[in-house]
């Protein structure tokens, strides 16, 4: 890592830039990003999802969020890469940070295509009175990583319309309305979830997320895809041009945006990069807003949601039989957190439509799971013992959906806090998927509902309570959230809507202890209507046990009883046909009434 922060410095200084900026991204904001857009991995040896390094000729930062501080302090010891906690008294902000460090009249580089347009442009607002100026041609990173992997470049497929729900043509149709409505007459979308969303194709160039690397343009009457051509085989280019798509080179987009003269131009600058966004002339109007297709998305049309009921049932037996398994072998077996991670994958491929992880498995034993978004390595992989707890966050994506659960387990005796914090948690979780409310509420309204547990007692945890999930794409979607604060980059605050899906996930993370997640899928759908409006529920997508053996009933009230008692009647009458007969039998005493 020392190495490399010196060759970086060593261009650094014959380029005269006074800081380097490196954020987690491609070229399309993605959240998770192949390995050729693994930058700040590569510099700092940080491998978390999330966080932004800063280098200068001094000093060198990496910033990122409560999921990752266990985890980057221990990565980063030796790097020559000090931790910045985003969020905690007294650390300022990456903005905060250039403002104070970059000197009168100096120059800050950057590769463009990786920072987003408004990043770019609050920089230099921010940046203004010190004269600051911008080399953001380069990539730096790139030209000291030798054995960099390649861009990915795999098949495109066609997504069915029974799973998809909608063809392609009315999606596009729908857009092109709301583009009227903003009064534009060229849209660019760079969000690779969005794309595929959009023309009904998947891919596989992300990582867990099976979007395919593009840019599309959409006019009045034209339709522009900008992607590597060797990935279409002759079905995907006969139903592209079915739909009027125009394929164009992958790179084509930077020169095709400069001919837009005096065009009204749609787009959301917190999700294009710099780049794109720079090379459109001035004389165009720019109408920056959220892309109309988060929304369009983010609600599920009916077959999406009944294909994802269908796809929670395969991935509620590939999680139970998981249970069943660990808990019978614990002790007899060796086992540890990468041997057991795998045999959960094994068992979900087991399953008809399995196409891969929807993310990296967090598989975390003992103090292990205090880090709520940790990935067991070799060096950190550890042994599975009959006692306390270990915590398994997991997903698939299916042909019918994508899957998200957490769920811990007691592997043996548990001390008193142990089954005191689970039981809270669970209370958590169960008290929100219960949760009835009036049509208008934001996920900032209903994240009270799982934190009053853990808050009467002075407890917390450092992440969102839910996140929303795609069709067989992200699994982390706008722009639904739940969460008790806001966070504007993450857009994820919107009205919660029939037919949004989100994640129910509240924790406990005691370092050097244990941590406790238990997670559900839940979906808005309405409830009763009356003279106070439209009231609103969830129902349950994910089903399987809640681990009775680390509860602590004295903990609960009369109603969470009746809800864990409620939902256990519907993992057993769910799940239990697609058993084998030892495997009924113990998830019908799994789920035993209490």
């Amino acid at each position: 890592m020392n190495e490399r922060l010196e060759a970086l410095r060593k261009l650094m200084a014959e380029r005269h830039m006074d800081a380097y900026l490196i954020p987690t991204s491609d070229y399309h904001e993605s959240e998770y990003v192949g390995e050729y857009f693994k930058c700040r991995k590569f510099i700092t040896g940080f491998t978390g999802s999330a966080g932004t390094a800063i280098v200068t000729a001094d000093d060198a930062g990496l910033w990122t969020d409560g999921r990752y501080f266990v985890q980057a302090a221990k990565q980063l010891e030796g790097s020559g890469f000090r931790l910045q906690k985003m969020g905690q008294e007294g650390v300022p902000t990456v903005e905060e940070y250039l403002a104070e460090n970059l000197p009168q009249g100096g120059t800050l580089g950057f590769d463009g295509r990786v920072v987003n347009s408004r990043m770019g442009e609050d920089l230099k607002a921010l940046l203004e009175d010190k004269e600051v100026s911008f080399a953001c041609e380069e990539d730096l990173i790139g030209l000291i990583w030798d054995d960099r992997p390649g861009l990915p470049a795999n098949p495109v497929w066609i997504l069915e319309e029974r799973y998809a729900g909608k063809p392609a043509a009315e999606k596009i149709r729908e857009l092109r309305e709301a583009m009227k409505e903003a009064r534009a007459t060229v849209h660019v979308l760079t969000t690779l979830d969005d794309i595929v969303w959009l023309l009904n194709i998947r891919g596989d160039d992300v990582p867990n997320n099976p979007v395919v690397l593009s840019y599309v343009v959409v006019t009045e009457e034209e339709l522009y895809l900008f992607i590597n051509e060797k990935t279409l085989d002759g079905q995907v280019r006969t139903y592209l041009e079915d739909l009027k798509v125009t394929v164009k080179p992958y790179d084509e987009i930077y020169d095709f945006v400069r001919t837009f003269r005096r065009e009204r131009v749609l787009l959301e600058s917190s999700r294009i990069n710099f780049a794109v966004r720079n090379n459109l002339d001035p004389s165009n109007r720019i109408i920056d807003r959220m892309n109309p297709t988060v929304m369009a998305k983010a609600v599920k049309n009916p077959v999406e949601i009944d294909n994802e009921r269908k796809a929670h049932i395969k991935d509620g037996v590939a999680m139970t039989r998981f249970m069943y398994w660990l808990k019978k072998n614990i002790g007899h077996v060796p086992m540890t957190e990468i041997s057991v991670s795998d045999h959960l994958e094994e068992l979900r491929r087991q399953q008809e439509g399995f196409l891969q992880p929807s993310f990296n498995t967090i598989s975390a034993y003992g103090e292990n799971a205090a880090m709520c978004h940790y990935s067991a390595t070799a060096e950190s992989n550890k042994t599975l013992e009959a006692r306390g707890l270990y915590l398994v966050d997991s997903g698939g994506q299916y042909y019918e959906g994508t899957t998200d659960i957490t769920r811990t387990m007691a592997l043996g005796p548990v001390t008193d806090e142990e089954r005191e914090h689970f039981t809270l948690v669970a209370m958590s979780m169960l008290r929100l998927g219960h949760a009835r409310f009036l049509y208008g509420c934001r996920g900032l309204s209903l994240d009270y509902i799982a934190r009053q547990p853990l808050w009467e007692r002075g407890l917390n945890y450092d992440h969102g309570t839910g996140h929303g999930v795609g069709y067989l794409l992200n699994v982390h979607e706008r722009p639904n959230g739940i969460r008790y604060k806001t966070v504007p980059e993450r857009m994820d605050s919107c009205v919660i809507e029939e037919g949004m899906i989100c994640s129910d996930e509240p924790g406990i993370y005691i370092e050097g202890s244990h941590g406790i997640r238990t997670e559900n899928l839940i979906v808005c759908r309405k409830a009763e209507k009356n003279a106070y409006g439209q009231f609103m529920e969830f129902e349950y997508l994910t089903f399987v046990p809640i681990d009775l053996d680390a509860l602590d009933l004295s903990l609960m009230e009369k109603k969470d009883i009746e809800y864990l008692n409620e939902y256990h009647r519907q993992v057993y009458e769910k799940i239990s046909p697609y058993l084998p007969e030892e495997e009924r039998q113990w998830l019908k005493e799994a789920t035993r009434e209490m």
